[in-house]
């Protein structure tokens, strides 16, 4: 039996796939200007549940996928003598692997839970900014917070500001792209692990798959320069 046709529409459904991916990029950008604009809570609500129906709908395609992989091994360990009936056979294992589904699948969900993380961390750096009272005690309290803010700028490898801050998915620390990348391949030739050149920080094997970009803290210190 030829699987050729199958390769081809399987290869159809991982582009579908690249385009999800790219619509929760799109998702996370569009709620990180909003927050950096001010215009959190509802709207904000609205892209994390846009997130959800896109994790939803990879979550689908997935099962999908692999409801055809597991239908073809299958048939390619068995070699059955007739052609069996290919579209009953996914449709069953597809039902299978959905009816497992519980809404904490999607809560798991790489891109969601990035989106989250960063949502988080943009609300840190800008909120301060919208908060309302005596305008003394705010100037101060904005001073105080532009500093931490400032100092959390600074690449705790290079001592210099940060122009393109990846995050580290383990310990939340944030470094120079650059500078992290270039320790973690000098350790890796010499076997040796990488720890978290952040002070005080007891993370002790930073590896470059757990990096992701820093586009909250990005746009704070982006916006600080522009001030």
């Amino acid at each position: 039996i030829s699987f050729n046709c199958v390769d081809s529409s399987l290869s159809s459904l991982k582009n579908c796939q690249s385009y999800i991916n790219t619509g929760m990029d799109i998702a996370t950008h569009v709620a990180l200007d909003l927050v950096e604009s001010f215009n959190d809570v509802e709207d904000v609500n609205s892209m994390e549940n846009v997130m959800l129906e896109y994790a939803a709908m990879d979550r689908e395609l997935n099962h999908y996928m692999r409801a055809i992989e597991e239908t073809v091994n299958q048939i390619k360990r068995e070699k059955p003598e007739n052609i069996p009936d290919l579209k009953y056979l996914v449709k069953e294992k597809f039902t299978a692997l959905e009816s497992k589904n519980s809404d904490s699948d999607l809560q798991k969900n790489e891109k969601y839970m990035y989106f989250k993380d960063q949502l988080k961390e943009m609300r840190k750096q800008f909120c301060h900014r919208s908060d309302n009272g005596n305008e003394a005690i705010e100037q101060i309290d904005e001073d105080i917070a532009v500093t931490q803010s400032q100092m959390n700028f600074i690449c705790p490898i290079t001592q210099m500001e940060m122009k393109r801050p990846v995050r580290n998915k383990v310990c939340g620390h944030s470094y120079e792209e650059d500078a992290i990348l270039k320790i973690i391949q000098t350790r890796k030739q010499q076997k040796k692990k990488v720890r978290c050149p952040k002070i005080g920080c007891s993370h002790a094997d930073v590896k470059g798959s757990d990096l992701v970009p820093d586009e909250a803290l990005k746009r704070a210190i982006d916006s600080q320069n522009k001030q």
